[in-house]
């Protein structure tokens, strides 16, 4: 069973910057497409970023779109994502997964999620 571990969370000033990790393990995470998700209480987890094994095809909700950086080290098995330029409305936890694509839209496969990691944009 594939697990999650996400890190790098804080606390940050609109402006500022923050990178979060995720390690997988339990799987061939370079086989893997991965993507970023976050939820706010009472909303749907959404997807932020996705990008396949080899990082040819990457996608980005609207809002983050030139503001974030998802990437990815296969030989740590881990995933990244570069925020910059927070916004309060960024304010969420962020989970990592591995993602699938249907008929032009991405979902989350693992029913299993990590404990996510908080970001908290605040000045």
């Amino acid at each position: 069973q594939v697990q999650f571990e996400e890190s790098g969370g804080g606390l940050v000033q609109p402006g500022e910057s923050l990178t979060l990790s995720c390690t997988v393990s339990g799987g061939t995470f370079s086989s893997f497409r991965m993507g970023w998700f976050r939820q706010v209480p009472g909303k749907e987890r959404e997807l932020v970023a996705t990008m396949t094994m080899s990082g040819s095809n990457i996608f980005y909700r609207d809002s983050v779109r030139g503001r974030f950086t998802i990437s990815r080290d296969n030989a740590k098995n881990t995933l990244y994502l570069q925020m910059n330029i927070v916004k309060p409305e960024d304010t969420a936890v962020y989970y990592c997964n591995t993602v699938n694509v249907r008929t032009g839209l991405y979902y989350p496969v693992s029913p299993s999620w990590g404990p996510g990691t908080q970001v908290t944009v605040s000045s």
